[in-house]
């Protein structure tokens, strides 16, 4: 009889989202949620993460301060992502 130990580490998401801020002053902040991937990852695969992060954020946010913060990082970080194609 064989046994097989499968192990799996790996999830679904590889950065998490958070707003931060008061106001105006609205910011999202980013966290690798396993510090292995950003020693491997180019800042497309970088910049597609982020964009999943705050599209699950967005899903969730329930103050218009945040949805405001939250809109205006998905525009920066696609047009970014645009950039980088030329």
């Amino acid at each position: 009889m064989t046994k097989l130990n499968i192990l799996e580490s790996e999830t679904p998401f590889l950065i998490e989202a958070k707003t931060c801020g008061y106001s105006k002053k609205k910011s999202i902040t980013y966290h690798f949620i396993e510090s292995s991937h950003s020693l491997c990852l180019d800042k497309r695969e970088i910049i597609l993460a982020q964009i999943q992060a705050c599209n699950r954020l967005l899903k969730y946010a329930k103050d218009e301060s945040d949805r405001e913060a939250i809109n205006r990082e998905l525009g920066e970080l696609k047009l970014t992502l645009d950039m980088m194609h030329y």
